[in-house]
C-alpha cells in the first residue's frame, strides 16, 4: 500500500456507543504505530461524508490516500479495531472498490493534514 495508513472512525456524538468507543480509540496510536487515526463526527464534518450512507455506528475506513482497505460496521472494541487494522493496512492487505468510501477516505486524509 502507497502513502500512510489511515484508521478512520465514523462517529456521530449522540451515538452512546461511540462515545464509549471515544477513549480507547483515541489509544490506539500506542498500538498501531505509524498509522494515523482520525476522529469524525458525521454531523459536525458532514462535507466530508459527501453521498457515502452510514447504516451502523461505529463505521470504519481503513486505508490511505490511493487504496481503501476497509469500509464497514465493527465491534465497538479497540482491540478488534487494531487487530484489523495490522491485518488489512500491512503489504498483504487486499484494496477495495468502493469510489465513494475511498473519496471520503481522501477527503478526511486531506482535512487533516
Amino acid at each position: 500500500m502507497s502513502g500512510q495508513g489511515w484508521v478512520v472512525c465514523l462517529c456521530a456524538q449522540w451515538c452512546n456507543v461511540c462515545r464509549g468507543l471515544r477513549e480507547n480509540f483515541d489509544a490506539l496510536a500506542l498500538a498501531l504505530p505509524g498509522v494515523r487515526l482520525a476522529w469524525v463526527d458525521v454531523e459536525d464534518e458532514e462535507t466530508l461524508m459527501g453521498d457515502f450512507d452510514i447504516e451502523t455506528f461505529p463505521t470504519v475506513l481503513m486505508g490511505s490516500d490511493t487504496q481503501l482497505r476497509f469500509a464497514g460496521a465493527v465491534q465497538p472494541q479497540a482491540a478488534v479495531i487494531a487487530r484489523l487494522a495490522t491485518g488489512l493496512l500491512g503489504p498483504d492487505g487486499l484494496a477495495l472498490d468502493n469510489e465513494e468510501a475511498l473519496a471520503v477516505l481522501r477527503r478526511v486524509i486531506a482535512s487533516r493534514a
